[in-house]
């Protein structure tokens, strides 16, 4: 059975900073791209930040780029998305997700496991 659990979510103040995990398990994490995604009350889910297998490639949504870094560690079966300089913006429900192709996708409908989301709340 295949699980992605975040944590590391929280309350924060603008220009502050949080860093979130996803641990997974129940499958070949070095083999699985991996995404993370955020989705705000009233809004569609959206894509922020995605790394490949190896972790050679990353992608983000350009309204986090410079502030936010994804990263893993194949041997803990981890992926992390690193936060600073947070705006209001930033908040909504964060989820992670895993992809079992070799290169990653912006797409939600292209990952194949989810995990069930932390929340960030930004404060201004």
């Amino acid at each position: 059975q295949v699980q992605l659990v975040e944590s590391g979510g929280g309350l924060v103040q603008a220009g502050g900073s949080l860093r979130l995990s996803c641990v997974a398990s129940g499958l070949t994490f070095s083999s699985y791209s991996m995404g993370w995604f955020r989705q705000a009350p009233g809004k569609e889910r959206e894509f922020v930040a995605a790394i490949t297998w190896s972790g050679s490639t990353t992608d983000y949504l350009d309204s986090v780029k410079g502030r936010f870094t994804i990263s893993r560690d194949n041997a803990e079966n981890t992926v992390y998305l690193q936060m600073n300089s947070l705006k209001p913006e930033d908040t909504a429900l964060y989820y992670c997700a895993a992809d079992k192709r070799s290169d990653y996708t912006t797409l939600s409908s292209g990952y194949d496991y989810w995990g069930q989301g932390t929340q960030v709340t930004v404060s201004s």
